[in-house]
């Protein structure tokens, strides 16, 4: 008899095949996970410091995009509101609300409010708000109905593939500038069709080069 049991050779031909299988299962696990909600951080409702209500200002309201994230028409970030534009309202309109107090103490000691980002790009990663909106792009394509969440959340994986998939074929996806912050826009015809209308209107001419996005 052998001094190991019969059994032994199956196991160590099996701790081999998986040794082997490691340099080429670990990347694709890692490249499955990165295309996942789990790796791209979708769909998870991101907590704030003060619990603003899109339904409530976006949708009962009908405050635009734009009202808040002017930047988004004027460069490569949308930008976050400063506490006096919130307090245009809130010194009349709940001024004294406890779930307003850190936007009142931010205003009064010109301290801004420390929001948690919903959508992180990685820092290799050049985008332009600008460049999109006057293209066309309505900030539903990337951002979802956020007149309908109380938090908002991550939608669109926002992987390069997602984003060449656009720039290959952008005509489905593009609206008239004057529809780009309209959240229940609807295209009176064929997407397709209402798009190529806007790419020429607008002489839309996406590129897919590296450097397009990789600077």
């Amino acid at each position: 008899m052998g001094l190991f049991p019969p059994a032994t050779d199956g196991v160590l031909r099996g701790v081999l095949g998986l040794m082997a299988a490691l340099p080429v299962a670990t990347p694709v696990a890692l490249l499955l996970l990165a295309r996942n909600p789990l790796g791209t951080g979708a769909f998870e409702p991101v907590q704030q410091p003060v619990q603003f209500d899109h339904r409530h200002h976006a949708g009962d309201e009908g405050i635009g995009c734009r009202y808040c994230h002017d930047g988004a028409w004027r460069g490569p970030s949308a930008g976050i509101p400063p506490t006096s534009r919130c307090m245009g309202c809130h010194a009349q309109i709940w001024n004294e609300s406890a779930p307003l107090a850190p936007v009142r103490q931010s205003y009064f000691e010109d301290r801004p409010i420390p929001w948690n980002r919903v959508h992180r790009l990685p820092q290799y990663v050049f985008f332009n708000h600008a460049i999109h909106v006057h293209k066309g792009v309505g900030c539903v394509s990337c951002h979802g109905r956020v007149d309908q969440m109380p938090l908002v959340e991550q939608v669109a994986p926002l992987t390069m593939g997602w984003c060449l998939e656009c720039h290959r074929d952008p005509a489905p996806h593009l609206r008239p500038p004057e529809h780009v912050a309209d959240m229940t826009w609807r295209p009176t015809g064929p997407a397709r069709e209402v798009g190529l209308v806007v790419m020429r209107a607008l002489d839309v001419a996406p590129r897919t080069e590296c450097s397009t996005c990789h600077r």
